[in-house]
């Protein structure tokens, strides 16, 4: 992985993950399926200039989706969730 963006793919924006920042200062991305722990982390500290505590990553298995004769699959892919330090936030998630 060359570039942090490539890393970070994109904000998870759920009901659970908007409860997460606000009571733990975590926040949760979906990112790049060959990206480690380390990788995240200096991604984040590198695009939004705040210092991660802790990175907790899983794979997140693909749902089965149909319309109407047709059965597909949505693609798997990888979620972490960010711990920042007390007092860090990161200002693309404020006013949701």
């Amino acid at each position: 992985m060359k570039d942090a963006r490539d890393i970070i793919v994109a904000p998870v924006i759920s009901e659970k993950s908007m409860n997460l920042m606000e009571t733990t200062n975590t926040y949760t991305f979906k990112v790049a399926k060959k990206a480690n722990k380390v990788e995240i982390r200096n991604a984040v500290e590198e695009i939004f200039k705040v210092k991660v505590e802790k990175v907790n990553t899983m794979n997140m298995r693909g749902k089965k989706r149909r319309l109407g004769v047709h059965q597909g699959k949505r693609p798997d892919w990888k979620k972490a969730m960010v711990k920042l330090a007390k007092g860090d936030e990161i200002e693309i998630f404020e006013g949701l």
